[in-house]
């Protein structure tokens, strides 16, 4: 209320805007209690409100202006702020930002009938007990003014971390889907022996130039149920994030080109700084990191008792 009588003192009068609104809005000021509490000096409350509101609107902001209550609550104790979830939400309003809402829209390829198909060896169970154990694989599209953008990601399912992605004016399988195979590979040291990649049905990842490629890379491919999206949950999730945090918030986009970048600038983000709540508020470089350090810690622990 001090705020609205600030904002349109200069134009109507104190007097006049407490007159006014006193009987239609419960518990308004008077203008004896407006001028009270004018030259009263600002609680602690209010000295919090002001040192935070625009540190939660520049972390929001940072984020892609996604992060809800929860994200925003595990973000804000992460930078050292002893602060509450209410107390995140009641920041968040007073700052005017807020998280953004998934859409249920689902985009599914079109599968080829005429090829032989891999058996499904993950059978809805996402999980994995390391990295560079599973890894799932999906298209999207984005519509831009020159066409549609189509893109391919690969995640890992035990760090939820994008290990390969493209961007591609085609669908066709050995340039879209993979090249961001490629490098996933490459970043995985070239060999990937043993490690389940899993897709859906669309012919794109089920022509042969594709298929053959996994296997040379030492892979083992498993395809879920043509037209259940829920037996590649994990990749349509991140696809359905990318469309949410990215596309539809810094849209219209003109070119393929402009989606490209504006991609490899969301991967890195979804790797390196974004909360997982999959991940007990971590990012996936984070879990990955402590993995291979457990592991390191676990290999030496002999090594160092038989030294004794």
């Amino acid at each position: 209320m001090i705020r609205f009588i600030d904002e349109h003192r200069d134009r109507f009068g104190v007097e006049l805007i407490c007159r006014v609104l006193r009987p239609a809005v419960q518990g308004f000021l008077t203008s004896r209690g407006y001028r009270s509490a004018v030259g009263r000096a600002p609680s602690a409350r209010q000295l919090r409100d002001d040192l935070l509101v625009p540190e939660v609107a520049r972390l929001h902001a940072e984020n892609y202006g996604v992060y809800g209550r929860r994200k925003m609550h595990a973000l804000m104790r992460r930078q050292g702020w002893e602060i509450g979830r209410d107390q995140t939400e009641r920041l968040m309003r007073l700052a005017g930002v807020r998280g953004v809402r998934k859409s249920k829209r689902v985009f599914t390829t079109r599968s080829d009938k005429t090829a032989a198909l891999p058996s499904d060896l993950v059978n809805r169970r996402f999980t994995a007990p390391a990295p560079r154990r599973l890894w799932v694989c999906d298209v999207t599209y984005v519509a831009t003014w020159s066409g549609f953008a189509y893109v391919a990601f690969v995640t890992d399912v035990y760090s939820r971390r994008i290990v390969g992605w493209n961007v591609a004016a085609t669908l066709r399988s050995e340039i879209l889907p993979m090249q961001a195979l490629d490098m996933a590979a490459w970043g995985a040291g070239g060999r990937l022996d043993g490690l389940i990649h899993h897709a859906d049905h669309g012919s794109n990842y089920t022509a042969m130039v594709y298929t053959e490629r996994i296997v040379e890379l030492g892979a083992v491919p498993s395809t879920g149920t043509v037209g259940d999206s829920f037996d590649n949950a994990m990749a349509e999730a991140v696809n359905n994030l990318y469309k949410t945090e990215l596309i539809r918030q810094q849209g219209p986009w003109r070119t393929v080109e402009q989606v490209e970048l504006a991609t490899l600038e969301w991967v890195w983000w979804w790797n390196n700084q974004r909360l997982h709540g999959e991940l007990d508020m971590r990012t996936p470089v984070e879990v990955e990191t402590a993995y291979y350090a457990d592991l390191e810690s676990a290999q030496s622990a002999p090594a160092g008792q038989g030294s004794r």
